[in-house]
């Protein structure tokens, strides 16, 4: 009895110190037993957020998939008569390769300001869609992009309505690891 007593602890023990923490970017495999039209793989949204049918956003970063389970359970509690069996398991974690590849940042009037890796050749507007777009205040004829090379900085000033309006289609450029995109505040007469 005492063995069994051993074991289940280091097992319990073992788990808990293993269990991962979910966070965004990671790639998720939801099922559930009674309902399979539910089942469903997703990825982990930048603001750390799932969407799942019946349940509506639920917050998944910071999680394990033990907790994200629970959370689900609560969730769906009020739409199904009985007790849910729901599984999460990791499928994909891709932060460790995107931690290995070269990086653009924006800043500024945009809606999600951060890092973001370059998988594939990147412009300057699919750097924006990728921080979400911009926000409501933005100064979009002076949208800068800063580079560095060989120590000396370069700034390119993109023009936004005059890019979407097919005056200027040569400012829309491809970016490099590095680069900063700044999106200032418009002024008071912009």
């Amino acid at each position: 009895m005492r063995v069994l007593l051993a074991l289940a602890f280091i097992c319990a023990f073992g788990t808990g110190a293993t269990a991962q923490t979910l966070r965004p970017g990671d790639t998720i495999q939801i099922s559930v037993l009674q309902d399979p039209k539910l089942d469903r793989q997703m990825v982990i949204d930048r603001g750390g957020m799932i969407a799942f049918p019946l349940a509506g956003h639920v917050r998944a970063s910071g999680l394990t998939a033990q907790a994200l389970e629970s959370a689900l359970k609560r969730s769906l509690a009020d739409k199904y008569t009985s007790d849910l069996d729901i599984t999460v398991s990791v499928v994909a974690n891709i932060r460790d390769d995107d931690d290995l590849k070269p990086r653009i940042y924006v800043t500024g009037e945009v809606k999600i300001p951060g890092t973001f890796p370059i998988r594939t050749k990147t412009t300057l507007l699919q750097a924006i869609a990728l921080s979400g777009g911009l926000g409501p205040f933005a100064a979009r004829q002076r949208i800068q992009v800063r580079r560095r090379v060989n120590g000396v900085e370069s700034i390119y000033v993109f023009d936004y309505d005059a890019f979407e309006s097919g005056r200027d289609l040569v400012g829309n450029i491809n970016l490099r690891a590095g680069d900063v995109i700044i999106v200032p505040e418009r002024g008071i007469f912009e």
